[in-house]
């Protein structure tokens, strides 16, 4: 399974958020599944692709050609591919895909996973889509979904696009056993 994975592109986090995520690509590779990615060499992004390297597995980075700084791009991938736009790496990163994780991250992961979330809630796709939770990461995020449903801003039929994890087997687990389900976009009309 290819497995598309966002994640911060600083090194200026704390290392257990580094270790985490090389821990999470390592395992993807023994599981046999590829990653894509947004081809970054540092942060969480380098970190997951140094664990897939350590793992034996194959790693698609896709990248802007306007990224082109020393020392920014994962040397190792598997296959490199360079876009002319980021709204056209997005696009294809999502087309190669077979499922979403979203690590720890900053702006840029939260475009990148909102847009697919959005697009899974308008019934454009039907793929796994989770998040790795990280030292508690992510736990503001929940509490922002959990009040925007309660206040009827998002349906609670919404918690069932994505699924978060703090364990990476478990996490990996549910994108193997993930059974796409075609949405009731009514259920969404609101939100």
């Amino acid at each position: 399974m290819n497995i598309c994975v966002y994640g911060a592109a600083s090194n200026d986090i704390d290392k257990s958020y580094i270790d985490a995520t090389e821990k999470l690509g390592k395992s993807m590779a023994e599981r046999s599944h590829a990653l894509v990615y947004g081809a970054g060499a540092c942060g969480v992004m380098g970190a997951v692709a140094r664990g897939m390297t350590a793992g034996g597995g194959k790693i698609i980075g896709i990248v802007p050609s306007f990224f082109n700084v020393d020392g920014i791009l994962y040397d190792k991938c598997t296959e490199m591919i360079r876009t002319e736009t980021m709204s056209s790496r997005k696009a294809l990163m999502a087309e190669k895909s077979d499922a979403f994780i979203m690590a720890p991250g900053g702006i840029g992961t939260f475009d990148e996973f909102f847009e697919m979330l959005t697009l899974k809630q308008l019934s454009r796709h039907t793929k796994a889509m989770v998040i790795f939770n990280v030292n508690g990461y992510y736990d503001d995020l929940e509490n922002l979904m959990n009040t925007a449903i309660k206040e009827n801003f998002v349906k609670e039929e919404c918690r069932e696009l994505y699924k978060i994890f703090d364990n990476i087997d478990e996490l990996l687990d549910y994108l193997e056993n993930y059974i796409p389900q075609d949405l009731d976009i009514l259920h969404f009309k609101n939100v």
